[in-house]
């Protein structure tokens, strides 16, 4: 049976009021966001903060990539915002520290990994987080390019972890998601190919259409 792929908005700003913004368009079309957060250190950009997202009080379900140094410490905050899930990096901290403060929390974790790290130095924590995020642009920026080799980590990826869920983000857009979704991905997260048109509905919509083709 056809793998389905699931589109995933992913929010990235540093203006609370977009944020706003952002949140009333995207809960027009979906039930399920992403919210990028980043601290100015692990990535040179800054974010918006859970406080702020706990300001908003999303609608629909959300969860928090944290592009962040020492992510356990935030943990709590983004768990009283109202994150489902929180992505952290495994180039940011210690992996089991965290996947041990995140199930503390009764919070879903996942583990992402920038584009230079192989599947062997994460392969130990498989078994223990809830999904794995490639990404395939390096992190904290909209609308870097994609880095084609990283695709090549979904089959070792598979080979090793069969019923992982395995998502993908960083410069993916209508030209190159079809692709994309044929090599086994679970989760496509998509910013500025929804984010930066001018019919985010639309836009989504395509993408969704043509990661499930």
């Amino acid at each position: 049976m056809p793998r389905s792929v699931r589109v995933i908005p992913a929010i990235l700003t540093e203006d609370p009021q977009s944020l706003k913004s952002m949140l009333a368009q995207v809960e027009t079309f979906t039930d399920y966001v992403q919210i990028d957060i980043m601290d100015g250190r692990f990535v040179p950009s800054k974010s918006i903060t859970w406080k702020h997202i706990a300001e908003n009080k999303p609608r629909i379900i959300w969860e928090a990539h944290l592009m962040v140094e020492r992510p356990e410490e935030q943990l709590a905050g983004f768990k009283e915002a109202g994150a489902s899930k929180a992505i952290f990096h495994f180039e940011a901290a210690d992996p089991e520290t965290v996947i041990t403060a995140a199930r503390k929390l009764d919070m879903a974790v996942g583990l992402a990994v920038n584009p230079e790290t192989p599947v062997s130095a994460v392969s130990p924590f498989l078994d223990k987080i809830d999904s794995l995020l490639l990404l395939s642009v390096h992190p904290g920026f909209y609308g870097a390019s994609f880095i084609p080799e990283v695709l090549d980590k979904i089959a070792e990826l598979r080979r090793i972890s069969p019923d992982l869920r395995i998502g993908i983000d960083g410069g993916i857009k209508e030209s190159n998601i079809s692709m994309i979704a044929g090599k086994g991905v679970d989760e496509i997260f998509v910013g500025s190919a929804i984010f930066l048109q001018p019919d985010p509905a639309s836009s989504y919509r395509k993408l969704l259409s043509l990661a499930n083709r």
